[in-house]
């Protein structure tokens, strides 16, 4: 069976660094990256420290609004899809390279499998509300990592082609664990005690896009005891040069 499998972001290199591996054992992958995410640190870095097999193809559609990027992604995965001819197109998650994807498989009558499938936010304000809905609704397998999740497909009138398989993020988490204890050096160079710090990650749009929700965020931080490790992405690296930028000009 050839089957094309979908990442654009973080989360899907994780994931696909192990499913990759099976499906290989008995099928065709082409391994395509929608170039979603394309900083060094928000990419390469994934596909190196975790020893997968770098995409077959990169779309390279970069960043845009949202519109634009799932467009984009629309129109240069379609183009692959025709060439080659999958029998199933995976998607995963909830990003615009999810929802680009499922649109154009989906209208080319591919059969779309989606995994984390059911997912639910409850707030369709949040962009990654609407993909995940709309990949749902065209996905003709839908793998979900909880009951949960079966619980909100079946709410939601959809029942075939549901299966509860389990988070393969957490298989992630189990596999990739003491690869990362055995080699990483982070916490003797930032001089931090083990289970005395605290890890955040800000990037959501709703914290990132309202300058009310960021300063609460960096107030509330401002007051911990203990240590902060964040990671800044990207656009939140942005949002926060102008955030203290508009403190600037008020103290002016």
């Amino acid at each position: 069976m050839k089957i094309v499998s979908v990442v654009g972001a973080r989360p899907e290199f994780v994931q696909a660094a192990l499913l990759s591996e099976a499906i290989h054992r008995q099928h065709t992958e082409i391994l395509v990256h929608t170039g979603q995410h394309y900083d060094y640190l928000m990419n390469d870095v994934f596909f190196r420290d975790l020893e997968s097999r770098a995409p077959d193809h990169n779309l390279e559609v970069a960043s845009g609004s949202h519109a634009k990027q799932t467009g984009e992604i629309m129109m240069r995965l379609e183009v692959l899809l025709v060439r080659k001819k999958p029998d199933w197109v995976i998607v995963r998650g909830d990003t615009n390279s999810t929802l680009g994807a499922t649109l154009a498989a989906a209208k080319l009558n591919l059969p779309v499998a989606h995994i984390e499938a059911g997912m639910r936010s409850f707030n369709r304000a949040m962009p990654e509300e609407i993909n995940r809905v709309v990949a749902d609704r065209l996905a003709a397998l839908l793998f979900c990592a909880t009951a949960t999740a079966v619980r909100n497909l079946a709410q939601e009138g959809i029942v075939g082609g549901v299966n509860y398989v389990g988070d393969v993020m957490f298989d992630a988490v189990l596999h990739f664990s003491p690869i990362a204890a055995a080699r990483s050096r982070v916490l003797e160079q930032l001089q931090l005690v083990r289970e005395k710090y605290l890890l955040v990650t800000v990037h959501r749009s709703a914290n990132t896009d309202h300058r009310e929700n960021l300063s609460s965020i960096v107030a509330a931080l401002n007051q911990l005891n203990e240590p902060v490790v964040f990671p800044v992405h990207p656009r939140t690296r942005a949002a926060l040069s102008e955030l203290q930028s508009k403190r600037a000009r008020t103290f002016d």
